[in-house]
């Protein structure tokens, strides 16, 4: 592959993006009370078991981590704003290396309330395109070895699966395998068509549910898939 010609992108800059159901707003102080009335919902803390940080006691202490936070360029923070106003979660663009072409979202905090939701798919896509369009190789998604929740969410948003690091890092004070998955520019065009697809309101019955699948629609494009989920309902 002749590269003699391509340009680094850009880093992307600390603005939001809007799409049909969900807008991406880049982290700020007034989001914490938001945010924490909706991660409050989770009561047995099963969105953090896989992050380094969390749960937090209070709002006092959510503000410190998120005003800590918002400052970072890498991470760079998102709150999800859902259709009817509400915040649902924040995600992160992250290991920016415009050199190599290369970005991964990751620190996906997802509340209750935007879990397995149109919103939570487009988040994601909302990333994904601008990497793509700001001209970026390589768009990634790597998550605990251990969460296979995760693992069956970056196959079916249509990352390819590129194998487990071992003992690659310490989290909360146990191992952690890193599970590697990525969709790269030339997969973009066959994976734009399928989020457009799904994300369709035609695509959704009166009560909201789903006519065709997401995953059914973004397996053409995995070039490999996650041996582990075979086994386990993936």
């Amino acid at each position: 592959m002749d590269l003699s010609g391509w340009t680094p992108p850009p880093l992307p800059p600390r603005a939001p993006l809007a799409g049909r159901y969900v807008r991406l707003e880049p982290l700020m102080p007034d989001h914490a009370a938001g945010l924490f009335d909706a991660f409050a919902k989770d009561t047995e803390g099963a969105m953090w078991r896989y992050l380094p940080v969390g749960p937090f006691a209070d709002l006092a202490a959510y503000g410190g981590w998120l005003d800590a936070a918002r400052l970072l360029h890498d991470p760079l923070h998102y709150a999800i704003r859902m259709a009817d106003g509400r915040l649902g979660g924040t995600m992160s663009l992250m290991r920016m290396d415009p050199r190599a072409g290369s970005i991964e979202t990751g620190w996906l905090t997802f509340a209750p309330r935007l879990q397995r939701t149109r919103e939570a798919t487009e988040a994601v896509w909302l990333l994904m395109r601008w990497a793509f369009e700001a001209g970026y190789r390589r768009f990634e998604w790597k998550c605990d070895a251990a969460n296979l929740p995760s693992r069956r969410a970056a196959e079916r948003f249509g990352f390819s699966y590129e194998g487990v690091f071992r003992q690659a890092g310490v989290v909360k004070g146990r191992n952690r395998d890193t599970a590697w998955f990525a969709a790269i520019d030339s997969d973009w065009p066959a994976l734009q068509a399928a989020y457009e697809r799904w994300l369709d309101p035609a695509n959704f019955d009166a009560a909201g549910r789903q006519k065709e699948s997401l995953a059914v629609l973004t397996a053409p494009v995995l070039v490999a898939r996650d041996p582990l989920l075979a086994g386990n309902g993936g």
